[in-house]
């Protein structure tokens, strides 16, 4: 028996590896052959709801599996039902997304995470399979690192019964004015998607942006602290990210001391201007995030501030709360006739606002930050060996109980936040920590191969590289089956890690990368002690994961098979 298989051009990447895994193993043990042209197909099966872009299986005999789960549950028994179950699909069979005036609902979605990395697009993917599941049209934009993909239309908008964002960050909605919007974050949508799906349709409200000419905030647009700072930090990544594997090449073409033109000019581009415009990027969006554009000048004039005063981080993290939030009580509480509304945003707003933040920095708060910011980096450089194990046990630790969550991004975050000082080791002990999770359940799936079904097996694959680009999330499928037993795990793996890391004094001079970023000479150092903190935690976690982790009982159904 030959069989051909296609998936719904919608199904998620994930999904559709995991359930082609699936089926391939079934197939192996029944002797039946997956071929990869659909002439040599004796029958063909189609994974997933809606359309297919694959054409050629109009007018074959083709099996539909609908729902994913079935091919998990029993991948043996959907190849064997495929040949007398098959029907001959037709064009008309094709699922097109249109709207019913009954239970049909058409979703538009936005995701976005910190990093842009991981958060955003498995959120986009469930989302994407829970509105198939109830057999919605859904389309989902995500807002990555590498920009907007899948961008939604204006017609896609219109038509639209509802918009979900799913974001830890602030984004642009403008183009959602008027519509109905539920509002989440990357985990529960990712997490908890059938849960956030029912609670959107009771909780949404009619989204009105704010407007810099309008007295009124309406509740939707009050977001907490954290989210603000995470996306003043989404913003700086790039900058920091370039500025510190600028720097490591310079290093490594001049030396420790930047010798030589090309040395210096690196140096120039990547030290002098590069981080030097982080703490301005990280407050100005702090305040964009409050305030929306009004707040965006006085932000990136109350960072650059806190550069010159020698406030690092901290100054800026402290203007950029103090820029929005005043931008914010200027646009409730500057009353201006029709006629002169318009100077508000472009004159009178800026005005006040940088002015105010400006002379608050220079002569209120700026000298009692930099104090404390120079007494942090002095005690980062004088810290004795058992000091620096503790801190990078706590901050490796830390990188893992959530995945992440808050707890992770703070931690990521105060990493980031020190290579604008020049201090480089925490950020190592904040990268190797966090690529544990996904390295160490990689792993177990090898060490206890036979308390892990295909379907967790071929996950710890996809982890496995995961973990080598520091996405912690990798871990998240396991964490989410299993949390009481997969957190401590990770935990401990990383508190080691970390630990290790600051004890052998490594430094990293990148907030991004995994392993990728020993392609730049002078990055990471020392590479040997950086790289062997890794192994040991990764190895620690998965060997207590191995020996605690219960078969489940589709193992045992495999096993007796």
């Amino acid at each position: 028996m030959n069989i051909y298989i296609v998936k719904a051009s919608q199904l998620g990447p994930v999904n559709g590896r995991l359930a082609n895994a699936e089926l391939a193993l079934a197939a192996k043990e029944l002797n039946i052959t997956l071929v990869n042209k659909i002439d040599l197909a004796d029958v063909t099966i189609l994974m997933g709801q809606g359309d297919t872009a694959d054409v050629s299986i109009i007018g074959k005999k083709v099996y539909t599996v609908a729902n994913l789960d079935e091919v998990y549950a029993d991948p043996k028994k959907v190849l064997l039902d495929a040949p007398t179950q098959a029907v001959i699909y037709e064009r008309s069979m094709q699922v097109t997304p249109t709207r019913s005036n009954s239970e049909t609902k058409r979703i538009v979605a936005i995701t976005a995470c910190p990093t842009g990395v991981a958060h955003t697009f498995m959120a986009a993917e469930a989302i994407e399979a829970e509105a198939k599941k109830r057999g919605w049209w859904c389309k989902v934009e995500t807002r990555g690192s590498v920009g907007v993909g899948n961008e939604l239309t204006a017609e896609d908008v219109a038509s639209a019964d509802i918009v979900i964002v799913a974001c830890d960050i602030d984004v642009d909605l403008s183009k959602f004015a008027g519509k109905l919007m539920y509002r989440t974050k990357t985990g529960p949508a990712l997490k908890k998607t059938a849960q956030e799906f029912d609670k959107a349709f009771n909780e949404a409200v009619i989204y009105q942006p704010i407007s810099s000419t309008t007295s009124s905030v309406t509740s939707q647009e009050k977001k907490n602290a954290y989210k603000h700072l995470l996306t003043g930090v989404s913003y700086m990544l790039p900058m920091v990210v370039a500025g510190g594997l600028i720097v490591a090449l310079s290093f490594a073409v001049g030396g420790i001391l930047q010798e030589g033109a090309l040395a210096q000019a690196l140096g120039k581009i990547g030290g002098g201007t590069a981080l030097a415009l982080m703490v301005p990027v990280l407050a100005g969006y702090i305040s964009f995030s409050i305030a929306d554009r009004p707040g965006l000048v006085p932000g990136l004039i109350g960072g650059m501030l806190a550069t010159s005063i020698g406030a690092g981080f901290l100054g800026g993290i402290v203007a950029g709360y103090l820029a929005g939030y005043l931008t914010l009580l200027l646009i409730k509480t500057i009353k201006l006739p029709q006629s002169l509304e318009a100077l508000k945003p472009i004159l009178i707003l800026p005005l006040l606002s940088s002015l105010i933040v400006g002379l608050a920095m220079i002569f209120i708060l700026g000298e009692p930050i930099a104090y404390i910011m120079k007494a942090l980096e002095a005690w980062l450089s004088g810290m004795q060996t058992a000091n620096a194990v503790i801190l990078g046990a706590i901050l490796g630790g830390m990188m893992c109980i959530d995945m992440g969550g808050p707890i992770n991004k703070v931690a990521y975050a105060f990493g980031v936040g020190l290579l604008s000082a020049q201090q480089y080791a925490p950020m190592a002990a904040v990268m190797a920590g966090g690529m544990v999770p996904p390295l160490a359940m990689s792993l177990a799936t090898f060490i206890a191969r036979n308390k892990f079904s295909k379907a967790e097996q071929e996950s710890g694959k996809a982890a496995f590289v995961l973990g080598l680009c520091f996405i912690s999330e990798g871990a998240i499928p396991f964490a989410a089956r299993d949390p009481l037993r997969v957190l401590p795990s990770c935990v401990i793996g990383g508190a080691i890690t970390g630990g290790m890391s600051l004890a052998f004094g490594s430094q990293l001079m990148a907030p991004h990368g995994g392993l990728f970023v020993l392609a730049i000479p002078g990055a990471i150092t020392p590479v040997f002690g950086y790289l062997l903190s890794i192994v040991v935690g990764s190895v620690v976690a998965a060997v207590i994961y191995a020996v605690i982790k219960r078969p489940d009982a589709k193992v045992e159904q495999e096993v007796m098979a």
